[in-house]
């Protein structure tokens, strides 16, 4: 990226000399709220929504904004360089946004749509194996871009080893394993509702386009529709998997492979003792443990279990560029972006995304340069002081 991120902010202010204002908020937390006056509130529920009763996202942000960043003085912060190293990439800063399942409930151009932002802006689109665009056409669709996958362990090992073939043939450089979601949470938004698109096949589009999975139908997809969703149903997640079963993902893939979920300290020891080459630090957003911790609160002792082993990268709550600054300070390699980008998938498709990415970067970007820092890599434990609870 040519200049600093935070050059968006001129291009507004001048953008307004003819009157021009942007399209969406640059403060993302208000994205939310006018998703759920323009769009349905069925979708807007399953993207918002938390277990239980949403004490986990709660504590999410709660654990953010009691950190508190202190700024240091004259130092040079004239040429700043958000770039990083992740996984053996090169990126132009520490973001990727994260996996993200069933995007066509949100905007009609769906998982390609972001795919494209994420190509437009440098950063990696992590796709999710519930996408409803199979994962070939995202990979089309972002180009040269570059591309993680997020795989949900299904029980039928020919599926999970037909989707790690379909992804690495497909330009996937990464591979993101999804350990807490081996049932889906009690969720009383979408309970309320009885919505959950997959009965309808939607988010289906990696299994209905699989040939691991077609071959255990008795007829194809499109004669016989909601078998093929109670056999997605049946095989979907997996709670009797364990520490030994990574084996059959290393023998599988021969990229990295990162864990996504993790949240204590012993069970970063045990990747990296797996052979793993990263943990995301991540409570699903607050979307599956009611009453967990919060995920800026476990990242510290994760980073510290972690030591050089692993790459640790973190999500939950994540909503602004200082908070970016924070989860980098707290020990983090980079983030995973996750509602807001939904939300502004929703709002103005691919353009409403890359709003997203360029309003978050621009504020790390002064967040960092007004802190003192020229680099994501020099924020530290002693840049932050915590709040008193």
């Amino acid at each position: 990226m040519a200049g600093h991120w935070a050059d968006f902010q001129y291009e507004i202010y001048l953008n307004g000399m003819t009157g021009a204002v942007p399209r969406l908020p640059t403060d993302l937390s208000r994205l939310e709220e006018l998703a759920e006056h323009r769009l349905g509130p069925g979708p807007v529920g399953y993207v918002a929504g938390s277990a239980g009763t949403g004490s986990t996202a709660d504590a999410n942000r709660a654990a953010l904004d009691r950190r508190r960043i202190v700024p240091r003085m004259l130092r040079d912060v004239r040429e700043r360089d958000l770039s990083v190293e992740v996984l053996g990439r090169a990126l132009p800063a520490p973001l990727a946004l994260a996996p993200v399942g069933v995007l066509s409930i949100m905007h009609p151009e769906a998982e390609p749509a972001a795919a494209r932002a994420a190509a437009a802006q440098g950063v990696p689109y992590v796709l999710s194996s519930a996408s409803s665009t199979p994962m070939e056409q995202v990979a089309e669709a972002m180009g040269d871009g570059e591309r993680w996958f997020q795989l949900y362990w299904p029980k039928d090992r020919e599926v999970a080893r037909s989707f790690l073939h379909r992804a690495k043939a497909a330009g996937y450089s990464a591979l993101f394993v999804t350990l807490d979601t081996p049932l889906l949470s009690w969720r009383p938004r979408d309970l309320d509702r009885a919505y959950l698109p997959f009965l309808h096949g939607v988010g289906t589009a990696n299994y209905f386009s699989d040939p691991a999975f077609r071959a255990g139908l008795a007829k194809p997809v499109h004669e016989d529709p909601n078998a093929a969703v109670m056999h997605f149903v049946g095989m979907f997640s997996d709670p009797g998997k364990s520490w030994p079963d990574l084996a059959f993902l290393r023998e599988n893939w021969d990229g990295p492979i990162v864990l996504k979920g993790v949240l204590h300290p012993d069970d970063a020891r045990l990747a990296a003792d797996a052979g793993m080459d990263g943990v995301v630090v991540s409570n699903h957003g607050g979307r599956q443990v009611a009453g967990s911790v919060a995920a800026a609160d476990a990242l510290p002792r994760v980073v510290e279990a972690a030591g050089d082993r692993l790459t640790v990268l973190f999500d939950s709550g994540v909503r602004t560029g200082d908070d970016v600054f924070k989860a980098l300070a707290l020990g983090a390699r980079a983030v995973l972006l996750g509602r807001p980008y939904v939300y502004g998938l929703g709002l103005d498709g691919q353009a409403g995304v890359e709003h997203v990415i360029r309003c978050l970067l621009a504020e790390l970007d002064l967040t960092l340069a007004l802190s003192g820092h020229a680099s994501p890599r020099s924020p530290g434990p002693a840049d932050l002081v915590e709040d008193p609870v």
